[in-house]
C-alpha cells in the first residue's frame, strides 16, 4: 500500500485520487486487497432489521472502492478517507447503506473539480421509516457532513438546460428525427373495452387517477357499466398512481384478476389484457419498475381471442416510459417581443444519489395524500464542515415530508464562502435533482452559497428554499425548476385539502383558510431579500414560480439573530434575466410574510402561515437611511394564470421586462399611500405588454382553461374565458409607468380585455400621484383602459378603490391630452363641465388640481358617512374615501350624531393648497379646534395652535391666513378653510416636517340628545358649476411627449385627488379593540366605511347662496 501511494505522486494530478489505493474496500491501509461480495437481494436488505454496528473508515484509511457494496450503515471519520475507483470501461460502483455520515476529518470523493468522475457511479440510500433509530442531527436515509467532514463528487458535466432554438410541435418536429406517433393513451389509467366475439373496440377512456382525485369515482362508473364476459384492455400512461385510492386498487383487482394493481407504484408500466370477472387464467398481466432514466422496459400484455367466425384476433396493452414524440406544442421563438422558448433539462447524470423506495405509501408517512413511498434519502450539511462542492450528480427518489430531511439541505452553515473561511467557496454545480418527495436545495441559516445549473424537477413543496429568513448572499444562478407540488411540511407548501385536514399546531378549534393561509407553494422561496437571482427559469409551479416573502423576526433556529423588520428593510440583491411561466398564482411574486409567532387564542393560525408584510428597501436596512430602490431587470412572465408578476411595497422598479398571456401582467401595490410608507413608489419602464400572443398552446396539461381568442382562434386562456384580462394593473400608489408598450388587448363578447386597469373590489384609497408617460398603444389595442362594471368578477363594483380609481396621464400618451387624469364617469367629486366621457372606459378624462384628504373619527367609531362637492349636491357619494378637487367646497355628514373627535389631514396638498369643509353636527355642539404637526415615525406633535371662532362664515373661509371656524348653529353646519403651509417632495404625501392636521372635538350640551331631521339630500339638483379648469385645447401630436421618464424628479404635478377615510367600524372580524391606561391614548384599526344619513338632517347644500352667507367668488377662482 505504501509503494501505491509513493508512486501515485509522481504521476499526474488527475490520476492522484484514482490511484490511492488497491483495495476494493478494507478497514485499514494494511488490510490487504479483497473485493467485496455482490450486494445481497434488495428485499431481503431493504426490510430485514439490523442492529449491526457502522463501518468506519478511520484513521490511516485511505480507500478506493472498485465494485459494488453494500452497508448497513457507514462512518468516515478521524482522517479516513473513501474514494470511487474510475474505470470508464469497468462496470458501474454502486454503494447501498442506511446512511453514510462523514465527519472529523473523514472524507468522500467522486472525481474531483480537475478530473471529473467518468464512469457510473451510484450511491443507494435504503430503508424504510419504522427501520432502526434516527442518527441525531441527521435523522435516517442520508448522506450527512459533520464538523470537519469532506465531501467532493464532480461528475461529467454536460449542458444543464437550455432553450429550444425551434417550436417543437405534438407528434415531433415538422421536420428532422421526430416522427409523428400515435398513441392510444396518456396520463394515467387507460381502458378499452372490447367485444370477444367480434373484437370490436365497445367503450374507451382514460382516467388521471394520478393528478385528479375524482377520477376514481369516474373509473369505477366507467366499470360499472361494463358487464362481465368483455374483453377488458388496461394501460399506464405516464403515471397513474399518485390518487389511485386503496377503493379502486381493490376493486380492480377484483374486476380484472391483476396481481399487481394493488401496489402499483409511482411512473411504473403496467398493462393487462383480460376478460371482466374471469379468472386469474384469463389475465395476462405485466409491471416494470420505474428507474427515472427516461428509458425503461415495456410492461407489454398480450393476449389472442376467437370470433363468433373462428377468426384469431390479438389485444396487446403497452405501458413504459421510452424515447417518444411530445404531447404538447412546446415553442422555440420570441414571440410579439416575448422570449417564450420552452426549456429542455436533462435529467440524468453519471454520479446518482438516489433512495431505493417501496411501491406505495405505508406507515405514517401522509398516506391520506399520497399514494407513493415518500420516505426517501437526503443529504444534509452542517456547520464547520471542511469542504462541500457538488457538480454533475443526479438526485432521485430523494426528500421527505419530515421537516429536515431534503434532497441537499445545508443546515445552520452560516457563512460557507470567503467570509466562513473557505478558500474554495461551497458551490452547487450542474445538479439533476427530480422526482423528489420535499424541496430541492433547502439553504437553512447558510450564506454565500452558489447554487448554479441546477435543475429541481417534479417534487413536493417549495423547491429552492430559503427557511428562516436570516440566509443572505446565496446566488442562484441559471437554474431550472419545473412542476413544483404541493407538500404537506409547512402552511405555505400546502394546498387547500392539506390546508385544512393538518390542524394539529392551530390554537383550539381554528379552521384554517387555505386561500390566505396556505397555498403558496413555490419554484423559488426566498426569505430575504438580500440574495441574487441571475438567468433562472421557474414554470409550472402549484402557486408560484418565485416568491419573495418577508419575515418579520427570524424564525425558527435562527430567533433573535436580526431586529424586528431588517428582512423587510434589507436592499434587494441582483435580479437579472429571469424567466417565470405556466404558474398558477403568480410567476413573481413580491410581498406577504409568514407568522412570525405561536398559535394562541389571540392569533390561533399555525406558526409560519402565510401572513402580512410589505418591502420597503433602505439603506443598511435602517429605514431612518435613504431608500434604495428594488431593480427587476429583465423579467420573462407568460402564461401564468393569475399574475405575471405582483409587487407590493415601496422602492420597486421594474424594467426591461416583458408581459404576456397572463391573467393580469404586471400589479404594482405601491406603500406609499397615507398612513403608511410615506414618500415610496413603485415604478415600470421600458417593458413590453401583451394581452393574447400568437402563442395559442395546446389543450390538455394541468390548465383547463381552453376557450375562443380575440380574433376567434382557440387557445389556452387565463383563468376562464370571462375573466377580465389587464395588461397593468394600478393599486393604490404611487406607481409610475413609462416607456412602455402594449400589443393586442380587445375585448370579446366573454371578457373585458383593457391594456390598463385596477385591482378589482378594492376598499382601499388609491393614489392621485398614480402617472403614465410616453406608452405606446399600438393598433391591436382595443380597450386602452377599463374601470370596470357591475357584474362577475368585479361584483358591485362599489367599493372605494373602485369608484376612486385614478390615474395621470402625463403627456397625453394615452388620452391624446396632455396633463389630463383618468377618473370614472360617475365620480361626480372628480367631474366637471370640462371633462370628456369615454364609455367604452367607463371612464372621464379632466383636467384639474387634487389632492387626499384623510379623516380620523372616535366617538363612536361606528358611524358611516357621505359626502358631496357643493356644487354637485344632488350627487353625494358613499364612499371610504372620497374624491375631491382642490380649491372647492364639500360637505360632510354622518348617519348618527357626529363623532365628538374628528382629525381632518391634507394629504399630497402642495404648500398654499386649500379646501373648504363643512362638517354637519347637532345645533348644541361646543367646539375646540386645534391644528398641529404630527410626525410619524417619531410620534412628536409639534407647531401646536388654536382655531379661533369667527364672526361669520365669510370671515372664516376667506384665506387670509388666520385660523378661524364657523358654526352656523341654523344650519347644523361647521365651516373650516383647510390649508397646507409646508412645502412636499417627489412622492412624500406629507411635509418633511410631518403631516399638518386639524383636531376638532365636539361637545354636546346636553350630551346624548339626537336630533332627527328629514331627508337630508333633496332631490332636485343643484346649480351646474362652472369649469374649474378647462379642457384641453389639443390632443397631443405625437406619441412621444417632451416630459420625463416617470423617474420621482418628473412627478411633480400641480394637483392630486383628495381621499376620506374614517377610522374605526364595529366590531369587524379583524379588528382589535385596546383598552389603556387613562393616561394613554385609545387606539384601533383603520377602517373605511359606507356612507348614509339617519338621525338629523342639515341642509344638502352648506354653501348655497340661500343662506344668510355664501362663499365670495373670488374663493372660488382657482390658483395658477
Amino acid at each position: 500500500s505504501s509503494r501505491t501511494r509513493s508512486r501515485s505522486r509522481s504521476r499526474s494530478r488527475c490520476r492522484q485520487r484514482r490511484g490511492t489505493h488497491r483495495g476494493a474496500a478494507s478497514g485499514s491501509a494494511a488490510a490487504g486487497r479483497y473485493r467485496a461480495p455482490p450486494p445481497p437481494p434488495r428485499p431481503a436488505a431493504h426490510r430485514r432489521r439490523c442492529r449491526c454496528p457502522p463501518a468506519v473508515v478511520g484513521r490511516g484509511a485511505a480507500l478506493r472502492l472498485e465494485s459494488s457494496a453494500t452497508f448497513h450503515s457507514l462512518v468516515i471519520r478521524d482522517g479516513g478517507k473513501l474514494v470511487f475507483a474510475d474505470r470508464p470501461r469497468g462496470p458501474p460502483i454502486t454503494l447501498r447503506a442506511r446512511y453514510i455520515l462523514i465527519q472529523d476529518g473523514g472524507e468522500l470523493h467522486i472525481g474531483s473539480e480537475r478530473c471529473p468522475y467518468g464512469s457510473r457511479a451510484t450511491i443507494s440510500l435504503y430503508g424504510r421509516a419504522a427501520d432502526g433509530a434516527a442518527v441525531a442531527g441527521f435523522g435516517q436515509k442520508f448522506v450527512g457532513v459533520g464538523g470537519g467532514g469532506v465531501l467532493e463528487l464532480h461528475g461529467r458535466r454536460p449542458r444543464s438546460w437550455s432553450l429550444l432554438d425551434k417550436t417543437l410541435h405534438p407528434g415531433g418536429l415538422r421536420h428532422g428525427r421526430y416522427t409523428s406517433e400515435k398513441r392510444w393513451g396518456s396520463r394515467g389509467l387507460n381502458l378499452r373495452i372490447l367485444d370477444a366475439g367480434t373484437g370490436r373496440v365497445l367503450a374507451a377512456g382514460r382516467f388521471d387517477t394520478h393528478l385528479r382525485a375524482g377520477e376514481c369515482r369516474r373509473l369505477l362508473a366507467f366499470l360499472a357499466l361494463q358487464p362481465p364476459g368483455r374483453v377488458v384492455a388496461a394501460a399506464v400512461g405516464d403515471s397513474a398512481a399518485r390518487s389511485l385510492t386503496l377503493e379502486t386498487r381493490l376493486l380492480l383487482r377484483d374486476r380484472l384478476r391483476s396481481e399487481h394493481i394493488a401496489r402499483l407504484g409511482y411512473r411504473q408500466p403496467w398493462a393487462l389484457v383480460g376478460i371482466l370477472g374471469g379468472d386469474a387464467l384469463s389475465t395476462a398481466e405485466d409491471k416494470r419498475e420505474y428507474h427515472g432514466s427516461g428509458t425503461t422496459g415495456l410492461a407489454v400484455a398480450q393476449r389472442e381471442f376467437l370470433t363468433y367466425d373462428g377468426t384469431r384476433f390479438t389485444v396487446t396493452a403497452f405501458s413504459g416510459w421510452i424515447k417518444g414524440s411530445p404531447l404538447y406544442l412546446h415553442i422555440g421563438e420570441v414571440i410579439d417581443g416575448i422570449d417564450m422558448r420552452a426549456e429542455v433539462g436533462l435529467l440524468t447524470r453519471n454520479i446518482l444519489i438516489q433512495g431505493e423506495m417501496e411501491d406505495s405509501c405505508y406507515g405514517q408517512n401522509q398516506c391520506q395524500f399520497f399514494s407513493f413511498d415518500t420516505f426517501g434519502g437526503h443529504i444534509k450539511i452542517l456547520r464547520n464542515f471542511s469542504s462541500v462542492h457538488m457538480s454533475g450528480v443526479e438526485l432521485k427518489n430523494m426528500g421527505q415530508q419530515i421537516l429536515g430531511s431534503y434532497p441537499v439541505h445545508f443546515h445552520m452553515a452560516e457563512d460557507v464562502d470567503e467570509r466562513g473561511g473557505y478558500d474554495r467557496p461551497t458551490y452547487l454545480d450542474n445538479l439533476a435533482i427530480h422526482h423528489c418527495f420535499s424541496r430541492c436545495v433547502a439553504i437553512h441559516g447558510t450564506h454565500g452559497l452558489l447554487v448554479k445549473d441546477t435543475i429541481g424537477y417534479d417534487t413536493l413543496g417549495h423547491c429552492f428554499f430559503l427557511e428562516d429568513g436570516t440566509e443572505q448572499r446565496n446566488t442562484f444562478y441559471h437554474n431550472l425548476g419545473l412542476l413544483t407540488r404541493s407538500g404537506t411540511i409547512l402552511p405555505s407548501d400546502r394546498n387547500e385539502a392539506m390546508c385544512l385536514a393538518i390542524r394539529s399546531h392551530v390554537y383550539g378549534n381554528y379552521i384554517p383558510v387555505p386561500s390566505t393561509d396556505c397555498m403558496a407553494v413555490s419554484t423559488f422561496w426566498i426569505a430575504n431579500p438580500n440574495n441574487n437571482l441571475i438567468e433562472n427559469a421557474a414554470a409550472g409551479a402549484q402557486d408560484v414560480g418565485i416568491w419573495y416573502i418577508f419575515h418579520r423576526v427570524p424564525t425558527g433556529q435562527s430567533e433573535g439573530r436580526y431586529p424586528e423588520g431588517q428582512a423587510e428593510h434589507t436592499p434587494l440583491g441582483v435580479f437579472y434575466n429571469n424567466r417565470v411561466h405556466s404558474n398558477f398564482k403568480a410567476g413573481l411574486f413580491i410581498g406577504k410574510g409568514v407568522k412570525t409567532t405561536r398559535a394562541s387564542a389571540e392569533d390561533p393560525r399555525e406558526y409560519l402561515t402565510v401572513d402580512n408584510a410589505r418591502f420597503r428597501p433602505h439603506q443598511d436596512a435602517d429605514p431612518e437611511k435613504p431608500r434604495v430602490p428594488a431593480i427587476i431587470d429583465g423579467l420573462i412572465a407568460f402564461k401564468n394564470n393569475d399574475h405575471g408578476a405582483w409587487a407590493r411595497g415601496g422602492d420597486i422598479i421594474f424594467r426591461n421586462s416583458g408581459f404576456s398571456d397572463n391573467g393580469i401582467g404586471l400589479t404594482l401595490a405601491s406603500d406609499g399611500t397615507f398612513p403608511t410608507d410615506d414618500g415610496s413608489s413603485l415604478e415600470v419602464t421600458r417593458s413590453i405588454f401583451v394581452g393574447e400572443s400568437s402563442n395559442f398552446g395546446s389543450q390538455g396539461g394541468q390548465n383547463s382553461y381552453w376557450g375562443k381568442g380575440a380574433k376567434g382562434e382557440y387557445r389556452t386562456l387565463p383563468r376562464n374565458k370571462t375573466f377580465p384580462i389587464r395588461g397593468f394593473q394600478i393599486y393604490d400608489g404611487p406607481v409610475r409607468m413609462a416607456k412602455c408598450t402594449f400589443k393586442k388587448f380587445t375585448p370579446t363578447v366573454d371578457r373585458y380585455s383593457s391594456a390598463i386597469g385596477f385591482f378589482m373590489k378594492n376598499a382601499w384609497q388609491i393614489s392621485p400621484q398614480n402617472n403614465v408617460s410616453q406608452i405606446l398603444m399600438e393598433k391591436s389595442v382595443g380597450l386602452k383602459v377599463f374601470f370596470g362594471r357591475s357584474g362577475q368578477w368585479f361584483g358591485n363594483n362599489d367599493n372605494d378603490g373602485d369608484k376612486m380609481s385614478i390615474f395621470h396621464d402625463l403627456d397625453g400618451s394615452v388620452t391624446g391630452y396632455p396633463d389630463t387624469f383618468i377618473g370614472r364617469a360617475d365620480n361626480y367629486l372628480l367631474r366637471h363641465p370640462g371633462c370628456l366621457t369615454v364609455p367604452r372606459w367607463n371612464g372621464m378624462m379632466c383636467t384639474g388640481r387634487f389632492a387626499q384628504l384623510y379623516i380620523q373619527a372616535r366617538r363612536p367609531e361606528n358611524l358611516t358617512l357621505s359626502i358631496a362637492r357643493a356644487t354637485y349636491s344632488s350627487h353625494p357619494l358613499q364612499l371610504q374615501g372620497p374624491v375631491v378637487m382642490l380649491e372647492q367646497a364639500y360637505i360632510i355628514q354622518w348617519d348618527g350624531r357626529a363623532p365628538e373627535d374628528i382629525i381632518l389631514y391634507p394629504i399630497n396638498f402642495n404648500r398654499g393648497d386649500w379646501l373648504h369643509i363643512a362638517l354637519c353636527y347637532p345645533r348644541n355642539t361646543v367646539f375646540h379646534v386645534v391644528t398641529d404637526v404630527y410626525q410619524r415615525q417619531t410620534g412628536m406633535v409639534h407647531s401646536i395652535k388654536h382655531y379661533f371662532a369667527a364672526p361669520s362664515r365669510a370671515s372664516a373661509l376667506n384665506g387670509t391666513g388666520e385660523r378661524l371656524f364657523y358654526f352656523d348653529r341654523a344650519s347644523g353646519y361647521l365651516f373650516v378653510h383647510l390649508q397646507a403651509h409646508e412645502a412636499r417632495k417627489g412622492h412624500s404625501y406629507c411635509s418633511q416636517q410631518g403631516c399638518e392636521r386639524i383636531k376638532i372635538t365636539g361637545a354636546y350640551v346636553p350630551r346624548g340628545v339626537l336630533e332627527l331631521c328629514p331627508k337630508p339630500l333633496p332631490a332636485e339638483a343643484g346649480s351646474s358649476p362652472a369649469p374649474c379648469v378647462p379642457a384641453p385645447s389639443q390632443a397631443v401630436q405625437g406619441m412621444w411627449g417632451p416630459t420625463g421618464t416617470g423617474s420621482c424628479s418628473c412627478v411633480c404635478f400641480t394637483g392630486s385627488f383628495a381621499m376620506l377615510g374614517y377610522k374605526g367600524q364595529a366590531k369587524p372580524s379583524w379588528i382589535k379593540v385596546l383598552n389603556h391606561a387613562g393616561n394613554q391614548k385609545a387606539a384601533s384599526l383603520q377602517h373605511y366605511v359606507p356612507l348614509k344619513l339617519k338621525e338629523y338632517q342639515c341642509s344638502a347644500n352648506a354653501f348655497s347662496q340661500n343662506h344668510s352667507e355664501h362663499i365670495s367668488a373670488e374663493a372660488m377662482v382657482p390658483h395658477n
